[in-house]
């Protein structure tokens, strides 16, 4: 998660929504990525964290095992990343910060039609949750993207906890 909180920083630096993202498959790193395209003119919702880093490892490993996978994001995965991830076999999930507006991995998979009702997904949330929470927060004091939704709100009024 350490490695995926510095593609997060590495976002905020470039004044973009502070999520990053890694894959790991046997202990070591196979694709980086952070947000893109959430600051400038040609806003789009289309370049999320996950989605940057699904793509590159697409292109340089394309035969990889995606069951293997373990994906480490500074923030909940959204429905269309966590969905988009399912699909291409990743079954392990490790998050930082809860999205109270639009995280996905509350998706009631067992309820869903048999494609997604029969995966049996791992869950892991709050790891450096403190430390995604203050990178979220500095956001949300600075920059306009998506401010004065429920999710900044949210971050803002959540307290720093050790």
């Amino acid at each position: 998660m350490g490695q995926a909180l510095q593609e997060a920083r590495s976002a905020l630096e470039q004044g973009e929504f502070p999520v990053g993202c890694v894959l790991v498959a046997g202990g070591e790193i196979i694709a980086r990525g952070h947000r893109t395209n959430s600051a400038r003119n040609h806003c789009n919702e289309i370049d999320h964290a996950e989605m940057v880093t699904l793509r590159t490892l697409i292109r340089e490993q394309p035969a990889r095992d995606w069951s293997r996978v373990t994906v480490y994001s500074t923030m909940e995965p959204c429905l269309m990343c966590y969905a988009t991830m399912l699909l291409s076999g990743i079954r392990t999930f490790v998050w930082a910060y809860e999205d109270a507006m639009g995280g996905g991995t509350n998706l009631p998979l067992t309820e869903l039609n048999p494609l997604y009702a029969e995966m049996e997904v791992t869950l892991i949330e709050r790891i450096y949750r403190r430390e995604s929470l203050q990178l979220f927060q500095e956001f949300f004091s600075t920059y306009s993207y998506w401010q004065d939704s429920l999710l900044s709100r949210y971050t803002l009024a959540q307290p720093l906890e050790d």
